[in-house]
């Protein structure tokens, strides 16, 4: 298991977990599935996974406050899984510090490139401990009082360390790489997350505004209709 990407599946319907781990350990993961958000907890805490999926509606802890709770402690990737693409059910996930969502039913095809591809942000695409790379590598960026080193991957607010999941810090990247620039919400999706096609610019919405409450609510501007753009 140390050689491999490990996963915490934490899904309530039996078919659907026994499927979706064979289908991920064909791929090459090492899996750890549970029925329930308190033993999901459990597992996460003794684990120590790479990578959490997590299904909304679980009984005992649901998806969305054990999300908040792995948050509290770590910022290993997670990624919700939702039977309904309600606003509500995904911008509750994603407030909570989700990287991603798939709505269910999934193509098990799509479930593992979406893993694989919150993972590479996060340097451990295929097992391995690669440093993520972003634009900009190599620099240390000032905006005023933020300052950002894109080569040491560390982000300071007024002299003091800000906390940035590594989604966070991607994105915040793509902004210091074009400072004064206007990014649409497609072409962040493109960029941070690897969204090849439309995918939901809510999902960039609540990360920017999550970016926002970590690195000043006035840096990052929101350019009415065309999208975002870091203040230099």
């Amino acid at each position: 298991m140390a050689d491999q990407t490990h996963v915490l599946f934490v899904e309530d319907d039996d078919v659907i977990r026994e499927a979706t781990q064979l289908t991920l350990e064909r791929d090459g993961f090492a899996v750890t599935a549970r029925p329930d958000g308190l033993s999901g907890l459990e597992a996460f805490r003794t684990d120590r996974p790479d990578i959490a999926l997590l299904d909304v509606m679980v009984p005992g802890l649901d998806g969305v406050s054990l999300c908040r709770r792995i948050r509290d402690e770590s910022t290993v990737p997670v990624i919700m899984l939702s039977a309904r693409a309600d606003a509500i059910d995904v911008v509750l996930g994603l407030e909570a510090g989700a990287d991603d969502y798939v709505t269910k039913p999934f193509d098990s095809a799509v479930l593992v490139a979406r893993i694989r591809a919150v993972l590479r942000r996060f340097g451990r695409a295929n097992g391995g401990r690669e440093d993520a790379a972003g634009p900009g590598d190599g620099g240390v960026l000032a905006f005023g009082e933020l300052v950002v080193d894109t080569g040491g991957m560390e982000v300071r607010r007024a002299g003091e360390p800000v906390a940035l999941t590594p989604t966070e810090m991607r994105l915040l990247l793509e902004f210091s790489a074009a400072p004064g620039t206007v990014l649409s919400r497609d072409k962040l999706l493109e960029r941070v997350w690897e969204y090849g096609w439309g995918g939901d610019t809510r999902v960039v919405d609540v990360h920017v505004q999550r970016l926002r409450t970590k690195i000043g609510q006035d840096r990052i501007e929101t350019v009415r209709g065309f999208g975002y753009k870091l203040k230099a």
